[in-house]
């Protein structure tokens, strides 16, 4: 049996919650304050015009800035209202409702160059999900595409178990980093960014 994602049932126990996360970033943007730390890194790795999937793309902030800067992005949310905040504050990717968990089974045009899951989607996925989210990175990354994962330590999934995960799906670390500033990691790092690609045949 496939346990729930852990941000829906947090929206089903909290229903005002997805609307606070909205305002949130409205009012970190509203301030002045970098909210798209994570897309510029994105954007320094590959070459303008590429195909990049936001997994777990929220209300768009990262969609949007991968967007205006001459990207052809994709979001995909498992929260509708998310998705409908992401199409009103930032028009222009191709946004989609759906469980990252599926993404193999989605038909979601021609390979990616990049695909970036930031904002700690993956400690929010149901466990038993987590390779599934993987396999399809893995399913939808072009040839020589990479895939940057990001999340929190303390947060229920260890970096040992993620590569263990990726090694499973036949992805493979090519740089791991402490942060979106590209600070080098350690097994004490509090927060782990990690570029996987396709493990070598």
């Amino acid at each position: 049996m496939t346990e729930q994602n852990k941000w829906l049932a947090q929206v089903a126990r909290n229903p005002g919650h997805s609307q606070w996360y909205i305002e949130r970033f409205r009012t970190m943007a509203a301030r002045g304050e970098d909210i798209v730390g994570e897309a510029r890194l994105i954007d320094a790795m590959v070459p303008r015009g590429a195909r990049i999937l936001d997994a777990g793309c929220g209300a768009g902030r990262l969609s949007g800035y991968l967007h205006a800067a001459g990207h052809r992005v994709v979001g995909v949310d498992v929260d509708p209202e998310l998705i409908d905040a992401a199409r009103q504050d930032y028009p222009g990717p191709e946004y989609r409702v759906a469980d990252l968990a599926v993404l193999a089974d989605m038909d979601l045009g021609d390979a990616f160059d990049a695909i970036v899951c930031a904002g700690n989607v993956v400690t929010f996925l149901a466990e038993n999900t987590r390779r599934d989210v993987l396999r399809g990175f893995r399913s939808h990354l072009g040839q020589d595409g990479r895939a940057v994962v990001g999340f929190g330590a303390g947060r229920g999934y260890s970096a040992a178990e993620l590569f263990a995960d990726a090694a499973a799906e036949g992805l493979t670390p090519q740089l791991t980093l402490a942060g979106w500033d590209v600070r080098p990691w350690s097994p004490d790092s509090e927060f782990l960014v990690t570029v996987l690609g396709a493990a070598a045949e």
